[in-house]
């Protein structure tokens, strides 16, 4: 059986439409995923709508609507922005699904036969946006001295008997565990963040509520729904068969990554691990928090604060794989990065259009028009030649697939523009339409080395790219048992070089783009 690999974004809270950071994450994760499919592992991708809890009884409240119609209103709303940026995820799960019920409650009945829940009464502040619990010592003081959360959202002074999770217990098992395994958490700013938190002394968690009913019931306890956390963070084992402990779970868990945002870092990376210790179940291998989409003024995104992109418009302008390549190629995976519409223009145009696409177009346009539309055959090789194989097969083979495992998603998009680069120099160099009327066994060299590379480069940024890769190697005739980096072979030793392969008549692949009127201006 091939080597499992489990992913995870972090479930979307639906009580907005679905914002520009959503789309990032999953895009992220989407790429992460097909990456290691690709490298012929059995990938399991995961992702959601977290619908429970009290800002979704408020929204729902404030609409005249009732919590579910809401719920399902929003999750609609998330599952049409996975299918239109080609998010190849495995399920889409819900919060409010029969199965997560069964295993939120199982999970909770799990910690519980370790005694490490017990009933009490909570006081304390409370963040609704965030649906978080702090520490009065956490609390910032805003405008006015109104006590905020450490995010700036508004908190609550909250009283009501809840059943609490023995976090306290769990303090030094937790520093052991990152002290164990160091790349638990990532990047090592987050890491650093969690560590002094954990060091600074846990306290135990509220994790029941009673002052609303929309929520999984704690299990013998009438009027107490879990604390959304619970629930939210429990539907990655929902979504592999959580509480039977063979088949996709034995398979799947523990998960690879959780990938999230990096303001949810803290229920990952310690209250989760902590709930699984006490349910006895093994920890996810790695949690990374990314950083955030900013605002075309450099501000987070919010619904709150009116500035929120719709990563669909964006989509619908510019191109769901332009949209794509611009966030992984210019936003440094793991931290803040910004975007602007003349951003996204600029970052195509020069890259897909420009580079790639003219590349394709060149190459391509002369086998058609020179070789009768077939690939022709390599007659001999020359240093420059064996120079750009070589080069490709580094960046395909080497240099993008360490930065994948690293998730430096832009370093391994940086590694393929600059071997595509190298390809639009050596068809500079080589001038094949000089070619054609001085040598023609050396022009057919060329171009099918320039073949060979930019198959092996469409391959390789398939993740990233998914559709345009596609359409461009079925316009090559390549077919899809050869789309892997290992399929399809490097040098002359490539499948691709013994000919035979026809092309269909060429058409530009990225169409240069231009900025909307409202942008231009």
């Amino acid at each position: 059986m091939a080597d499992p690999f489990y992913i995870t974004t972090a479930i979307n809270y639906p009580n907005g439409r679905p914002h520009f950071g959503h789309a990032y994450e999953a895009i992220a994760a989407d790429t992460i995923a097909r990456f290691h499919r690709m490298a012929g592992r059995d990938v399991r991708f995961q992702t959601g709508t977290d619908e429970h809890g009290l800002k979704m009884v408020q929204t729902a409240r404030d609409r005249g609507i009732e919590t579910r119609a809401l719920a399902d209103e929003m999750s609609g709303y998330f599952q049409e922005m996975a299918a239109k940026l080609n998010i190849s995820v495995d399920r889409f799960i819900r919060t409010t699904d029969p199965d997560h019920y069964a295993a939120s409650q199982a999970l909770w009945q799990a910690m519980a036969d370790s005694d490490d829940l017990y009933l009490d009464r909570y006081e304390g502040w409370y963040s609704v946006r965030d649906e978080a619990f702090y520490d009065e010592k956490e609390l910032v003081e805003g405008e006015g001295g109104v006590k905020l959360s450490p995010q700036g959202t508004p908190v609550d002074w909250t009283a009501e008997e809840t059943w609490f999770f023995r976090l306290s217990k769990y303090q030094q098992p937790l520093l052991d565990h990152y002290a164990a395994n160091p790349d638990f958490i990532r990047p090592e700013s987050r890491r650093n963040e969690v560590l002094r938190f954990v060091e600074g002394g846990l306290s135990d968690l509220s994790v029941s509520r009673t002052s609303f009913d929309w929520g999984v019931p704690v299990p013998g306890s009438p009027g107490h729904v879990m604390y959304v956390w619970v629930d939210a963070l429990t539907n990655y084992l929902t979504g592999i068969g959580y509480p039977a402990m063979d088949g996709d779970l034995a398979h799947y868990w523990p998960a690879d990554l959780h990938l999230i945002g990096k303001d949810i870092v803290r229920f990952h990376a310690v209250y989760w691990p902590a709930f699984l210790m006490s349910a006895k179940v093994a920890l996810p291998k790695a949690v990374f928090g990314h950083g955030f989409v900013l605002a075309r003024d450099g501000s987070k995104m919010s619904k709150s604060a009116g500035n929120v992109a719709d990563p669909l418009a964006l989509a619908e302008a510019f191109g769901v794989d332009a949209l794509r390549y611009f966030l992984l190629r210019d936003i440094s995976f793991g931290q803040d990065g910004s975007y602007s519409a003349e951003a996204i223009v600029l970052r195509a145009n020069a890259d897909l259009a420009n580079s790639f696409g003219n590349l394709a177009q060149r190459t391509l346009s002369q086998i058609f028009k020179n070789c009768d539309a077939y690939l022709p055959a390599i007659h001999g090789h020359t240093a420059a030649d064996t120079a750009l194989f070589d080069l490709v097969d580094k960046t395909v083979r080497d240099s993008m697939p360490s930065a994948y495992d690293d998730l430096a998603l832009s370093q391994a998009t940086e590694a393929w523009v600059q071997a595509v680069f190298a390809c639009n120099a050596y068809i500079d160099e080589q001038a094949p339409w000089k070619l054609r009327k001085t040598d023609a066994e050396r022009m057919e060299t060329v171009l099918a080395t320039l073949y060979i590379c930019i198959a092996q480069l469409a391959v390789a940024i398939s993740p990233v790219i998914p559709a345009s890769a596609a359409k461009l190697l079925d316009a090559m005739g390549i077919d899809e048992t050869l789309r892997t980096p290992e399929a399809i072979g490097s040098h002359w030793y490539s499948p691709l070089a013994e000919g035979g392969f026809k092309l269909d008549q060429p058409v530009p692949l990225f169409p240069r783009l231009e900025l909307p009127a409202e942008d231009a201006e």
